[in-house]
C-alpha cells in the first residue's frame, strides 16, 4: 500500500503573505461562548476588520469591541493600565451577564509592549468570583488568522478545572464547532456507548471541562497545536485521526474514540454505517462534476491538507500543490498517508512565487484567501474562498454533502458565465 505523503519532502517557503489576521477568529469564537466578552485592545482597524468580518447585529449586543488605542496612548500621555481598568469597568457594569472576558491583543498593543497578561490578572482579582479575566495575542505578526482560536483556548487550559483521581477515562473534543454539529456529534458518542464527552470551547463558562492524565482528546480543527501541547502538559492524551470531513474522515476520527473506549466493532458500524453512508451518497452527486479536476490550494486556514485529502478521496479531484501556513506533522500524518503520493506540499507563503506555479499549472479550482480570489477571478481561474470553509459548518456526516457543494458552486458558476 502506498504511503501517500506521509514521509514527503516539504517545501518551506518565507515571504510576502496574504492572511487575515488572528483577531478574526472571535466571529466564530464569541457565538460559541455564551457568557463571554471580547475584548480587543488594539486600533480602529481592528475595530473596522471585527465589525465588516461580523457583520452588524442590529437585534442582539454582540459579545465583542475594540478598546482603541489613540495618540495619547501611543505618546505616552496616558497610563494604560487606568484606561484599561476603566474600560474594562464599564464593559462589566454595563454587561453583567458576561462571565468570562479575553483581553484581545492585536499588532499596535503588541508594538508597544502592553503587558495583557498581566492586566488581565489584575483585572480577574479585581473583579472575581463573578467574572474571570483572561488574555491572549490575536495579532497577526507572523501568523494566520485561525491561530486566533489556538491562541485562545490555550489560555483557556491553565484554567480548566483537575480532573477528579481515579475518575474514569473521558473524551474531549477541542475546537470550536458549530451547535448543530456539536449536538450531532453527541448524539453519535452516545450511540457508541462513550461518556464522558465533554467539548471545549463549551458554550457556557461554568461548563468548563476537566483535563487529567484520563483525558483522551480528539482535535476538531487542526491548527490547535498550542492547544494540544498546553492540554498535554496537563496530562491528557491525544487520539491522531483523521479530521471529521466527509464519510471517510468523520468515521475514522470516530473510530480513533471507539477504540481507545473499548467500543465493539459490531456497535460501532451499528451506529456509524447509516450516517457514513448517507454522506457518500450525498458526496456522490458532486463527484461527475468534480473528479478529474486539478486542484490548487494557497495557504490560508491550515484546513488545506484535509481538504485535499477529502477533495481527492472522495470527490476524485486531482490536487497540483497544497499550500498551508504551517503544517504539524504529528496531527496531520494520517491526512498526509491518504494524499497521492508525489503530491508537492508547501508550508508557509511566498505569495507572488505560488502565483506564478499556479499560473503555470493552470488549475481547474483554486482555494485561496480574498485578497488573492478576485485577481485570479480576473485572470480566468475559478476561485473557492477558503475563510468560508471555517465559518460554514463542514464536520460530520450530515454537513458532508454541503461540503462537496462548495467546492462544486464555483465551478457550476464558471460554466454559467462562459455559457
Amino acid at each position: 500500500m502506498s504511503p501517500g505523503c506521509a514521509d514527503a519532502p516539504i517545501r518551506k517557503e518565507r515571504g510576502q503573505r496574504e492572511v487575515f489576521c488572528g483577531l478574526t477568529g472571535i466571529v466564530w469564537l464569541h457565538r460559541k461562548l455564551q457568557d463571554a466578552f471580547f475584548l480587543v485592545v488594539g486600533s480602529r482597524t481592528c475595530a473596522h476588520l471585527l465589525q465588516s468580518a461580523a457583520g452588524v447585529m442590529i437585534f442582539a449586543e454582540p459579545r465583542f469591541a475594540t478598546a482603541i488605542i489613540g495618540e495619547r496612548d501611543l505618546a505616552g500621555r496616558a497610563d494604560l493600565d487606568e484606561e484599561l481598568d476603566r474600560v474594562v469597568g464599564r464593559l462589566l457594569a454595563r454587561r453583567p451577564d458576561i462571565k468570562l472576558l479575553f483581553l484581545v491583543g492585536s499588532c499596535p498593543s503588541e508594538v508597544i509592549k502592553l503587558d495583557l497578561a498581566r492586566a488581565a490578572a489584575r483585572l480577574s482579582r479585581l473583579h472575581a468570583p463573578a467574572v474571570r479575566v483572561l488574555a491572549y495575542s490575536g495579532s497577526g505578526i507572523e501568523t494566520t488568522f485561525t491561530q486566533g482560536e489556538d491562541a485562545c483556548l490555550a489560555a483557556l487550559v491553565p484554567t480548566l478545572p483537575e480532573e477528579r483521581r481515579a475518575a474514569p477515562p473521558s473524551l474531549l473534543v477541542v475546537g470550536a464547532l458549530a451547535d448543530i454539529v456539536e449536538d450531532q456529534l453527541r448524539r453519535l458518542f452516545e450511540g457508541l456507548g462513550i461518556a464522558p464527552v465533554r467539548f471545549l470551547p463549551p458554550r457556557r463558562s461554568a461548563e468548563m471541562p476537566p483535563v487529567g492524565p484520563g483525558t483522551r482528546v480528539l482535535l476538531a480543527q487542526p491548527w490547535l497545536g498550542e492547544t494540544m501541547r498546553a492540554l498535554e502538559e496537563r496530562g491528557a492524551r491525544h487520539l491522531p485521526a483523521l479530521f471529521p470531513l466527509g464519510a471517510e474522515g468523520t468515521t475514522a476520527w470516530l473510530a480513533a474514540a471507539a477504540a481507545a473506549f473499548g467500543v465493539p466493532e459490531g456497535r460501532f458500524r451499528a451506529i456509524t454505517e447509516p450516517g457514513a453512508e448517507r454522506a457518500r451518497k450525498a458526496v456522490e452527486r458532486q463527484r461527475p462534476l468534480l473528479a478529474g479536476k486539478r486542484l490548487f490550494l494557497f495557504p490560508d486556514s491550515q484546513l488545506e491538507v484535509p481538504l485535499a485529502r477529502f477533495l481527492h478521496g472522495e470527490l476524485g479531484l486531482v490536487p497540483v500543490e497544497v499550500g498551508t501556513p504551517y503544517l504539524h506533522r504529528a496531527h496531520l500524518a494520517p491526512e498526509l498517508a491518504l494524499l497521492p503520493a508525489g503530491t508537492p506540499l508547501v508550508e508557509g507563503q511566498d505569495v507572488d512565487a505560488q502565483l506564478d506555479r499556479c499560473r503555470t499549472l493552470l488549475p481547474d479550482l483554486v482555494v485561496c484567501g480574498l485578497g488573492l480570489a478576485n485577481p485570479l477571478e480576473a485572470e480566468g481561474f475559478t476561485t473557492k474562498w477558503s475563510i468560508e470553509l471555517v465559518f460554514t459548518p463542514i464536520q460530520g456526516y450530515d454537513q458532508a454533502a454541503d461540503l462537496a457543494e462548495l467546492f462544486a458552486r464555483p465551478l457550476v458558476r464558471r460554466t454559467r458565465l462562459v455559457a
